[in-house]
């Protein structure tokens, strides 16, 4: 199929538009022109005829005048002979006299006289039969005299015509101008839309192949402008998510090798080992364990986000007591944070308003955050995790004394794939997650951080009241 341009479509149908538009502004001006000059003409014919027919008249009422002599007479006397040709008609519709002298031949027709003596206006425009084009004018005067029937006037259009041509000339070269200037500036028009649209299709044949290293080059500050910067913006964005992807799948390959790889080395050890060493069966069996509670949450993380990414995340609502759900995730990390020499402070209050949720995602939202807080502290750091009420909302605070976040990595922390601190274990998407139940629980997750010196997430839940 043949490709339409949109400059083609501009040729053919707003330059047609245009086209038809002219002609007829052109062929208006053509018969408005005619019009008046042929009008003027015709007007001036009969004012002329008017003062031949009024001078005939004193003429007829004269007794002692003889009417063919003085018709005669005023024929031959006709100042403006040179242009104009003054006939006078017998009763048998025939040229009698002519201002010039030469009658014309009997077989010329004389639509006008005939429309003159009809009682109608004797007016006509047409051509000799030598081909020069005439306008002629009649008036009745049998009431003047039996001889003669009619007076009637011709003169030649040529030079009427000519000057109609000249307007029309003018016309002509003005539209075709118009046409030109029109054509000129479109296409220069169509051109800077077609131009930056091609190098954004090209562009984006790229970025669908997987390359986000081009850009757009912009100098317009319009609408095309503006696409071109949003689609700047746009792989940007896709480059950054590819990176941060990468990193992800390089991450959680990490992290499945190292706990796989423990389970294995001690595996190997148990099965080698002969002689049934107790403190070594029970060492390698809660390595075993721990790690593949580490894969297990890990592998759960994966699923929860895939459910989440085709709208299969789903939640089980029920009242919930929130201070047994965050009790148990701060039990859960106690002793790990004990081995490490980190310190865990637990505010918790006599009690708090119940909360419509799913007590399995928020008991997975504290863990999560109480797990970030112990994996990005010390030995001597302190985690303290603090529930309070606060108007008809529930609050849970947890804050480090760990590394921090940096402040270009602050804003980006909850986004999918993204990991601040690549030295920490964990696949990038714990976060995320777990915002993305508070959500869904009409609650807020925000962080605070300032790097070197902890960081403070506040999760806000709405309370059941009434």
């Amino acid at each position: 199929m043949a490709k339409k341009s949109i400059t083609k479509r501009w040729i053919f149908n707003n330059l047609g538009v245009l086209i038809l538009a002219l002609a007829v502004v052109e062929l208006a001006f053509i018969y408005s022109i005619q019009n008046y000059y042929y009008s003027s003409a015709k007007q001036y014919l009969v004012s002329k005829l008017n003062a031949v027919s009024s001078v005939l008249s004193i003429h007829a009422q004269d007794n002692t005048a003889n009417f063919s002599s003085e018709i005669r007479n005023t024929l031959e006397t006709f100042n403006e002979k040179d242009k104009i040709e003054l006939m006078a008609i017998n009763s048998k519709g025939r040229v009698a006299l002519t201002s010039s002298g030469f009658s014309p031949d009997s077989t010329v027709s004389m639509p006008d006289y005939e429309e003159a003596v009809a009682g109608k206006e004797g007016y006509y425009v047409g051509s000799l039969s030598g081909g020069e084009k005439i306008m002629a004018v009649s008036m009745p005067i049998s009431n003047l005299s039996g001889e003669y029937s009619a007076i009637r006037m011709v003169t030649s259009l040529t030079e009427i015509d000519n000057a109609m041509k000249t307007y029309i000339v003018a016309i002509t070269v003005i539209c075709l101008a118009i046409l030109l200037i029109i054509i000129i500036t479109g296409l220069y028009f169509a051109g800077s839309i077609v131009k930056p649209i091609r190098q954004i299709s090209s562009i984006a044949r790229k970025f669908a192949m997987g390359d986000f290293s081009v850009r757009i080059d912009n100098s317009t500050d319009d609408e095309i402008g503006e696409l071109c910067t949003a689609i700047n913006h746009m792989a940007d964005e896709l480059s950054n998510a590819e990176a941060m992807k990468n990193d992800f799948i390089s991450s959680v390959s990490h992290e499945l090798r190292t706990p796989l790889t423990a389970i294995k080395g001690w595996a190997e050890t148990l099965m080698l080992d002969n002689e049934g060493n107790s403190d070594t069966i029970k060492k390698g069996v809660g390595v075993i364990v721990n790690e593949t509670e580490r894969l297990s949450r890990m592998v759960e993380e994966l699923l929860d986000f895939s459910r989440m990414q085709n709208g299969r995340f789903t939640l089980q609502k029920e009242t919930m007591d929130i201070l047994a759900e965050l009790g148990d995730a701060v039990l859960i990390y106690s002793d790990k944070a004990r081995r490490e020499n980190i310190g865990i402070i637990y505010k918790e209050p006599e009690m708090l308003p119940f909360v419509m949720g799913d007590k399995n995602r928020i008991r997975q939202v504290f863990i999560n955050i109480i797990d970030n807080a112990v994996k990005y502290s010390s030995g001597g750091d302190t985690v303290t995790v603090i529930a309070e009420a606060e108007a008809d909302k529930v609050k849970i605070t947890v804050s480090d004394t760990g590394c921090g976040i940096k402040e270009s990595d602050l804003s980006k922390v909850k986004t999918k794939f993204y990991k601040a601190n690549h030295t920490r274990r964990g696949s990038g998407i714990g976060l995320a997650v777990a915002d993305e139940i508070v959500e869904m629980h009409n609650g807020t997750l925000d962080i605070k951080s300032t790097e070197g010196k902890g960081t403070t997430v506040t999760i806000t839940l709405p309370a059941i009241t009434g």
